[in-house]
C-alpha cells in the first residue's frame, strides 16, 4: 500500500487522521495510571466501606485517601472520554459525531466536577 503522507507529517507522527497517535498515547498513559490508581483506590476505599458517615468524613480529611480518590476520578473520566471519543470517531461521521463527542466530553467533565466537589465537601 502506498503512503501518501508528507515527510513532515511522518516526522510528527500524525497520519491522515491527524490525531490517532495523540489518542493512542493518551490512552496508554491513562491506562498505566489507572493500573496503579485502581488497586490503591480499592485498598484505600475498601477499608472504610460500611463505616459511619462521620468516620468516612474523618478518613477522607487525610490527604492521601483524598488525593488517591481525586486522581482516580480525574484519570478515570479522562480515559473514558478518550476511549469513547475514539469509538465515536470510528463509527460516526459529520454533525452527529461532533454532537456525540461534545456530549461525551461534557459528561466526562461533569463527572469529574461532581466527584471532586464531593471530595472537597467531605474535606472542607
Amino acid at each position: 500500500m502506498l503512503d501518501f503522507s508528507t515527510n513532515v507529517l511522518r516526522a510528527f507522527g500524525i497520519g491522515k487522521a491527524k490525531s490517532g497517535t495523540e489518542h493512542l498515547r493518551e490512552m496508554k498513559v491513562s491506562s498505566l495510571l489507572l493500573l496503579i490508581l485502581i488497586p490503591l483506590f480499592v485498598f484505600t476505599f475498601g477499608s472504610i466501606v460500611g463505616e459511619s458517615h462521620a468516620d468516612v468524613t474523618l478518613y477522607f480529611e487525610k490527604p492521601l485517601p483524598s488525593l488517591i480518590c481525586a486522581l482516580t476520578i480525574i484519570v478515570g473520566f479522562a480515559h473514558f472520554k478518550s476511549g469513547v471519543t475514539v469509538a465515536i470517531e470510528d463509527y460516526s461521521r459529520g454533525t452527529i459525531a461532533k454532537l456525540l463527542i461534545s456530549g461525551v466530553t461534557a459528561l466526562s467533565y461533569a463527572g469529574m466536577a461532581i466527584g471532586l466537589f464531593a471530595i472537597a465537601k467531605m474535606v472542607f
